[in-house]
């Protein structure tokens, strides 16, 4: 694969991926352009991606589906940050020859443990809040909440989930767990206690979700879920948005159903003027930050370059399959 080479960096926004991976070593003949702005429709991708053979997209902040694919027809290769990213359209690739290959996600995990605690205590001791009012002038305007001997829910005891349980344990809570598939012995093994989700709602003083996004958990927080919480519990999302109906989340901090919440993730982002979390009361709000570090910056975008490198000598490496 001799010819000229043009690699597209996708939703960079932070700028931070050309200082976050050595890209000189694809070589003089590679340009590469470092895109920092979300693209607004699918036809717009298509026509600032024609013409680039190799594509690195950044998590699922831009979706990849077949209809998409199909409108790039010099696309050879697409990396994904991450181990896997159910945005692209792995089958629609295969058919297309387009060789679909992930990064590692370790530092992920850990990065999303330590802003879920970062989220937690913020909504907690309603840092947010006390931040504004001292810059506005007054003095101690809340009450926290302590977190020892209460109770924390997981929604999902996964890789990210687990380790929420432990430091959970950590800080004197008593955890407990749900999934749809949890059993006794696997909460046990993380410290935790399954229940069933209206049980571990209602009794929670924190719940967390870790759920992956599928059918079985897009809504699963509802108004009706909601309902059953306590009216001074907190609730933090930092698994994907479409698992929290946002609109009853904000009717039930405006009602005061909940105590708090605290939201790094949304059913549409970057988060539009009009999601009704923006003006939600008692809601402390992050830009899809978990996964945002130096160090997982560093792994998915070196691990990019290495795939790049490897795909051009003929032998891809992290091929991701349907």
């Amino acid at each position: 694969m001799g010819e000229h080479l043009r690699v597209a960096v996708l939703d960079d926004y932070q700028s931070a991926a050309a200082a976050a991976a050595d890209w000189s070593l694809l070589g003089h003949d590679t340009d590469i352009d470092f895109l920092h702005e979300p693209f607004s429709d699918p036809d717009a991708l298509v026509t600032r991606l024609r013409g680039h053979q190799v594509v690195v997209a950044n998590r699922e902040r831009t979706p990849f589906p077949g209809s998409v694919l199909e409108c790039l027809p010099a696309l050879r290769l697409l990396v994904t940050t991450g181990p896997s990213n159910p945005a692209v359209d792995l089958h629609r690739a295969a058919e297309l020859g387009i060789t679909v290959s992930g990064t590692g996600g370790m530092s992920a995990l850990n990065g999303t443990v330590e802003h879920t605690w970062a989220l937690i205590l913020a909504a907690a001791r309603h840092i947010t809040a006390e931040d504004r009012a001292t810059r506005a002038g007054s003095w101690q305007t809340t009450v926290g909440l302590d977190l020892h001997g209460r109770t924390l829910g997981l929604l999902g005891l996964g890789n990210v989930g687990s380790r929420v349980a432990r430091l959970g344990a950590a800080f004197g809570m008593d955890v407990t767990a749900w999934s749809p598939h949890m059993t006794a012995e696997r909460a046990a093994q993380h410290g935790a206690r399954a229940l069933p989700l209206d049980e571990l709602l209602a009794s929670a003083d924190v719940v967390s979700v870790h759920l992956k996004l599928g059918q079985r958990s897009h809504g699963v927080i509802g108004a009706h879920e909601l309902a059953l919480m306590k009216p001074t519990s907190v609730l933090v999302n930092t698994a994907r948005g479409p698992i929290v109906d946002e609109t009853a989340l904000a009717d039930a901090l405006h009602a005061g159903t909940i105590g708090a919440a605290a939201v790094d993730v949304y059913s549409t982002e970057p988060a539009p003027s009009d999601n009704p979390l923006r003006t939600a009361p008692r809601c402390t709000l992050s830009p899809h930050l978990a996964f945002v570090t130096q160090t997982t910056y560093r792994e998915f975008f070196g691990d990019a370059v290495e795939d790049i490198l490897a795909w051009r000598r003929g032998d891809p490496i992290r091929v991701l399959h349907a």
